[in-house]
């Protein structure tokens, strides 16, 4: 008996070329390189979600450094004067405070300094 995929194909084509929309030239029309496409850009994906973890750490890092050089001290020095002090305060938590209050960062580093 011979069997006919009419109806399934069409299902599995169109939920690729629905994924795949907004991608250029062929590869948001063509079932073959719209397959291909979605694969690699899951890839891309994957891989860029631990990246923006990366980076978003390294902004931290450079926000808190150049506000530490405004009130005269360097980063590493705050640093390891925070874990003296027994203050835990994350990264991301220091760069919201520089941003929303920068007196209260500048009262951090005073504490730090003493």
């Amino acid at each position: 008996m011979r069997v006919k995929r009419g109806k399934n194909k069409k299902r599995k084509h169109k939920k690729y070329l629905k994924s795949a929309k907004g991608y250029r030239s062929s590869n948001s029309r063509q079932y073959r390189s719209a397959k291909n496409q979605l694969k690699k850009s899951m890839q891309y994906a994957t891989r860029d979600r631990k990246a923006k973890k990366r980076t978003m750490r390294r902004i931290w890092i450079s926000r808190i450094n150049s506000a530490c050089k405004a009130n005269g001290i360097s980063y590493s020095k705050f640093i390891s004067s925070l874990k003296e002090k027994n203050v835990f305060l994350d990264r991301k938590a220091m760069q919201d405070i520089i941003l929303k209050d920068p007196e209260a960062f500048a009262d951090i580093i005073k504490f730090v300094k003493d």
